[in-house]
């Protein structure tokens, strides 16, 4: 039986496991009565105020940034470039500022639903691989920014499917070159094999 995760899985401390447990998980979104669902297969870990490729870094607050400074388990939904949604997962506690990329999902539901969202005629990869093209697939826009995922319109599923830990395999995140030692953290986490994964290096 396919279960929201609670709020509890959230707030916990260690990012990276949560990024890890991620991994397999069905992201889940339901818009005006058009469901559609992707199992997660590729994230990043952010670790607040300590990690200089984190948007909190150094304490740092912006109206952008602020809901990454709330509890676990809301949406924080940003603009990359001008042009790209990015949506990521909240977690830790109120005022760590802690936060998982959600990089690529392999869609499950809603298939009709994500080809014309990203007007495309036939599934393929590039359909949800990578952060910005499984927003647009899934419908997910800075307009959510700070949504509960407990709620329904935006939710993490568990729906039974097991990730082994030999599965996974952890390499530095993307496009964080400017945050020095930080970004050779392997903070990276992808399953093994998944054609759906981003095509990042």
């Amino acid at each position: 039986m396919n279960r929201t995760l609670p709020r509890e899985f959230y707030l916990r401390d260690d990012v990276t496991r949560i990024a890890r447990e991620l991994l397999g998980k069905t992201l889940v979104t339901d818009f005006r009565g058009s469901l559609t669902a992707g199992r997660i297969v590729e994230t990043e870990a952010y670790c607040g105020v300590n990690d200089r490729a984190c948007h909190a870094n150094n304490g740092r607050r912006t109206k952008r940034n602020e809901v990454m400074y709330g509890a676990g388990g809301y949406a924080y939904v940003y603009l990359c470039y001008g042009l790209h949604h990015l949506f990521n997962v909240v977690t830790n506690v109120s005022g760590r500022a802690d936060a998982v990329l959600v990089r690529a999902v392999e869609p499950l539901d809603g298939l009709a639903a994500m080809l014309r969202r990203r007007r495309m005629s036939a599934s393929a990869p590039r359909l949800t691989a990578g952060p910005a093209t499984l927003t647009m697939a899934l419908g997910i826009t800075t307009r959510h920014n700070g949504s509960d995922l407990l709620a329904s319109r935006i939710r993490v599923e568990e729906r039974g499917f097991t990730v082994a830990d030999g599965d996974i395999l952890a390499t530095p995140r993307v496009g964080v070159a400017y945050a020095g030692d930080d970004a050779v953290r392997p903070w990276r986490f992808r399953l093994k094999g998944n054609p759906w994964t981003s095509p990042a290096a």
